[in-house]
């Protein structure tokens, strides 16, 4: 078993190094995002972390108009939409994020397959300040 990865603190902790962390099986070699403490396929404890490349591409997304409270505060609203997608990583898991780089307010010229790569987006100010998981096009 890993040391007390599992937390979600841990997870964050590791995007606050600009760092896209999992888990790989080491009875089975399946990759999991977010990490997992007991792998789902074999149900093996037997984990360790995994770091991500961090190049995918785009699976799936929505155009979002009405933003909940932390991205009202980035700047995000009506008039200044945001695009949040699904990105399948090169080493075959997916996961959700912030996609920047494409036109949000022209949904249409998005394409589903777009090639991505991570970034990491730092929002707030001291104490409160906290990195999320973007992917750049």
């Amino acid at each position: 078993m890993v040391d007390n990865i599992f937390t979600g603190t841990a997870f964050y902790k590791a995007v606050g190094e600009h760092k896209l962390m999992g888990t790989r099986c080491k009875a089975c070699g399946e990759i999991h995002l977010p990490p997992r403490p007991i792998c789902p396929k074999c149900l093996s404890g037997d984990v360790a972390w995994v770091e991500f490349g961090g190049k995918g591409k785009l699976t799936a997304f929505t155009v979002i108009y009405i933003a909940p409270t932390a991205m009202i505060a980035a700047g995000y609203g009506r008039n200044n939409p945001y695009i949040a997608g699904i990105v399948q990583l090169e080493e075959g898991p997916s996961v959700s994020a912030q996609i920047l780089g494409l036109d949000a307010t022209k949904p249409e010229s998005i394409a589903i397959g777009a090639p991505l790569t991570a970034s990491f987006v730092e929002r707030g100010e001291g104490e409160a300040k906290k990195t999320f998981l973007a992917f750049n096009a």
